[in-house]
């Protein structure tokens, strides 16, 4: 098979598109014909210097296709089911080997490529959201990295369980995008202060719920940006900043920063079911997949490149073959 990988950690012109050996089907899982690739945040991180578990390596969480093998333990999955799958790497590839319990099915008529984007972002903004940060209607949310896929993910469940929803992205061309998803009011942090708007549109209240996928400098403000008893998830480093805290401000107001990593309890019954409610819902129009771009899989450089550019609202996919 063909496959976009790396020998060495590096930026994205590490990627060389190379004929691999096929993966192997286990017996408790499946391995399916790739047809769309949903390049998460963590791919560009583990690119830029994560382990390299084979090699060449291969990287990637997420992806969707069809099943053309399943394993002798597999009795929930077939041969020509079209599922969307999970796993530490591998998705970079025209085929990918995964555990059956990590594989979704994708529901009749429905875009796998859409469907492709699914469950990394909105299973972590619902996690950020209900598990860890408890939210409940008429409370206020502020969404860090709003134009991002868990950004967006999290923007459309806050707003669908009656929050207020508050969102900072780069530039007001990206925050007027997120408008039509439920966005009530954008910061455009490259032109206002976050913690100074945020306490302006709240009264001086704070935010009862903070999504941060930003970590670094922005997860200080964050925290900043909480009121009583404020609840902030920490879910991702996408600033590539080490991580420095003043957390005085949490005690005096019984304030939490939670981390949440949706790996740590994806084979759960209850990450499975909630992942594939929203697969389901997206397939019934009850909430919007943005898919922002889409390159080729031998052009995986240089999809790598445009996220790194901060230009993308939503995700962006690699296919392979022609686009």
């Amino acid at each position: 098979m063909k496959a976009a990988v790396y020998y060495e950690n590096g930026p994205p012109s590490v990627f060389k598109y190379e004929d691999v050996e096929d993966p192997v089907c286990y017996a408790p899982g499946v391995v399916i014909k790739v047809e769309a690739v949903s390049i998460e945040g963590g791919d560009t991180l583990n690119r830029l210097g994560g382990a390299l578990i084979t090699r060449p390596h291969i990287v990637g969480y997420q992806a969707a296709g069809t099943i053309v093998q399943v394993g002798k333990e597999v009795t929930h999955l077939n041969v020509g089911q079209k599922v969307v799958t999970v796993n530490a790497f591998g998705s970079h590839a025209e085929l990918r080997a995964v555990p059956a319990r990590n594989a979704w099915l994708v529901p009749d008529g429905f875009d796998v490529r859409e469907a492709s984007a699914i469950p990394v972002p909105f299973g972590t903004a619902d996690d950020c959201l209900f598990e860890f940060g408890r939210l409940k209607a008429d409370e206020t949310v502020l969404v860090q990295a709003g134009a991002g896929a868990v950004g967006i993910a999290a923007i459309q469940l806050a707003k669908r369980a009656g929050a207020r929803v508050l969102a900072t992205a780069s530039s007001d061309e990206r925050l007027a995008k997120l408008k039509p998803l439920g966005l009530d009011h954008g910061i455009n942090y490259a032109k206002q202060d976050i913690v100074a708007e945020v306490m302006k549109l709240t009264d001086n209240k704070g935010v009862d719920v903070v999504v941060d996928p930003v970590g670094g400098s922005t997860l200080q403000k964050s925290l900043l940006c909480l009121g009583a008893r404020g609840r902030c998830s920490m879910v991702g480093n996408a600033g590539r900043e080490a991580v420095k805290l003043d957390v005085s401000s949490l005690m005096a107001g019984n304030r939490s920063l939670t981390g949440v990593f949706l790996g740590a309890e994806i084979f759960t019954d209850r990450v499975h079911d909630m992942i594939q409610r929203h697969i389901d819902d997206a397939a019934k129009g009850k909430l919007k997949v943005v898919i922002d771009k889409t390159f080729a899989l031998k052009d995986a450089a240089a999809a790598h490149a445009y996220i790194e550019s901060r230009q993308a609202v939503g995700r962006v996919l690699l296919v392979p073959g022609p686009c």
